[in-house]
């Protein structure tokens, strides 16, 4: 077989941006939609609208960074909270703090949890910690697999949504009550909140009473709220005030991030009130790509969780990846519309023939119906052959 030339794969990855940019219509805006004038005019305008244009240019952490990471507090109901350019080093600093005060470098969560797939293995690397899993079943674990797990461990860190398995949450019950198991250890707990704040919906609870289930929380600003980049770690004060001096050994103390802060600002005004919005929305999506591929004779195909628990979900069908993208690149060249993106052959483990994809319903995608959706699914598919 022979290597794929890297411009090839460049020029590829920016005609999809450029077509998947460009559509008409679609479900959602992705981060690489649009332009750098664009992003930038559209910021701008949002923050001499919201007052912050004629603001100071914040150094070293303070001005917008210091007014995000008070809003942060205020929203996730904890004492204080550190603003991160990234949530990978969010995440570390985190950990390692509570290493430090449990004595125990041992961290429990899941073999799907991102710091496990998309991190090169940086908490052991790095950070010194090691981990192990309550549970490998597509799920959080369950109270009885944190009580009984057959290792000590200091933290128990939960991702909620859990991404990879499918942006899946437990219930309220079932998620207190992990909460508590791990407690009846000696454990503290984290959140990775990088979706958290579309958690309401689901779990019945207002977003700071889910927060305040965790000794610290992490969460993100260019996932669901439309942010440019940058993460916060929120918790109590003095392990804050240690987040800190270890964001700067880490060098994540930058010099500005003002526009990173006031996108994330923005986000929080005018994303997080949308939020279940999008939720409902995507629970009638995934039932009209159902109900679409069925009409079309699509034979096996997933949609996962049946009824989205956050405003993301996955579809499964029994195709190659790449004939997948490009029916979806097709679809959308010929009619304008963006029904799904890139697909994916499943990681490790999963099923052999089968591709998945992500579909996300946010302000864009409010506007179809369900005939909509139903249609565009069933030219997709007559795109496949």
């Amino acid at each position: 077989m022979n290597p794929v030339d890297p411009e090839d794969e460049e020029a590829t990855r920016l005609h999809r941006a450029k077509v998947w940019g460009g559509a008409e219509r679609k479900l959602w805006h992705s981060p690489a939609d649009g332009t750098v004038g664009t992003r930038l005019r559209e910021l701008a305008d949002w923050a001499d609208a919201a007052g912050h244009g004629e603001g100071p240019l914040d150094t070293y952490g303070d001005g917008s960074v210091e007014e995000l990471e008070r809003r942060v507090a205020e929203e996730l109901g904890h004492p204080a909270a550190v603003f991160f350019p990234t949530g990978t080093m969010a995440q570390q600093v985190a950990l390692r703090c509570w290493a430090g005060r449990t004595g125990s470098p041992v961290v429990a969560l899941h073999p799907l949890a991102h710091p496990e797939v998309h991190e090169d293995g940086a908490l052991g690397a790095v950070s010194g910690l090691r981990t192990v899993h309550p549970t490998d079943a597509p799920r959080l674990p369950t109270a009885e697999e944190v009580r009984d797990h057959p290792e000590p461990f200091g933290t128990l860190m939960l991702e909620l949504p859990l991404r990879d398995a499918g942006f899946v949450l437990p219930s309220w019950d079932e998620l207190t009550g992990v909460v508590e198991a791990a407690r009846e250890r000696d454990a503290v707990v984290h959140f990775d909140g990088a979706r958290l704040w579309e958690c309401p919906a689901r779990l019945g609870r207002p977003l700071a009473e889910i927060a305040g289930l965790a000794d610290s929380v992490y969460v993100s600003f260019y996932k669901s709220l439309g942010g440019l980049s940058g993460a916060a770690l929120a918790g109590p004060e003095d392990v804050m005030a240690e987040a800190r001096v270890w964001r700067h050994r880490y060098g994540g103390l930058l010099f500005q991030q003002y526009p990173a802060a006031l996108a994330a600002l923005r986000g929080l005004d005018v994303e997080l009130p949308r939020l279940p919005s999008y939720v409902a929305h995507a629970r009638m999506v995934a039932e009209a790509v159902r109900e679409g591929f069925a009409e079309a004779g699509a034979g096996w195909f997933r949609v996962h969780p049946e009824t989205p628990h956050t405003h993301q979900f996955q579809v499964w069908l029994p195709y190659d990846a790449e004939s997948l993208t490009a029916a979806a690149l097709a679809q959308t060249e010929a009619t304008g519309t963006v029904l799904f993106r890139r697909w994916f052959a499943p990681g490790a483990g999963g099923p052999p023939g089968v591709s998945v994809t992500e579909l996300t319903v946010t302000a864009p995608g409010l506007e179809w119906t369900a005939q909509d959706v139903k249609a565009a699914a069933r030219d997709f598919l007559g795109r496949l052959g």
